[in-house]
């Protein structure tokens, strides 16, 4: 999943009233291939937080098997319905690639592991300071950590230690 992610690195909010057409796309690429709920109608502006969204596109492209136990949640749109995406991982164990669901004021967060520090994890995800880019969660907001349902696991799924640099991020939203 990670490298699907990766492909959208940048994509931001297009300020004031008007929507990025590639973020919105994301919902009729999912609407298409019949996942999730029906947001069709709902999901018409990038001011709408879209953390699950951008992991439901993410989840949807890197299920190239198409196999059910990858999809994304029903309610995508929902970061805390991601805690129950794939398997459940001791908080402990977090890897790389893992989805990662976050606890913030007025709702959720969810995005993927790519490494963490002493005191945060290092989340690529998507409505971080309007764009999918890299950010620092505090270690006390996590919720949950979820595991893909891989075939076979692969050798670069392992805790990434990095260096504790850049402000803590508290709001997503």
């Amino acid at each position: 999943m990670l490298v699907e992610a990766l492909k959208e690195f940048g994509v931001m909010e297009v300020p004031g009233n008007a929507d990025n057409p590639r973020i919105l796309g994301w919902q009729r690429e999912l609407q298409a291939a019949g996942l999730g709920r029906d947001y069709g109608g709902f999901y018409d502006a990038d001011a709408i937080p879209w953390c699950g969204l951008f992991m439901a596109v993410t989840a949807h492209r890197a299920n190239v098997e198409r196999r059910p136990e990858r999809n994304p949640p029903k309610l995508y749109l929902s970061a805390l319905a991601w805690t129950a995406f794939g398997k459940a991982i001791p908080k402990s164990a977090a890897a790389l690639g893992d989805v990662l669901v976050f606890k913030r004021s007025g709702g959720g967060h969810v995005g993927l592991y790519v490494g963490h520090d002493t005191s945060a994890f290092h989340v690529l995800g998507g409505n971080q300071s309007d764009r999918v880019t890299i950010s620092r969660l505090s270690k006390q907001r996590l919720v949950a950590v979820r595991r893909p349902a891989y075939l076979a696991r692969p050798v670069n799924v392992r805790p990434i230690v990095l260096g504790s640099s850049g402000s803590l991020s508290v709001n997503e939203a």
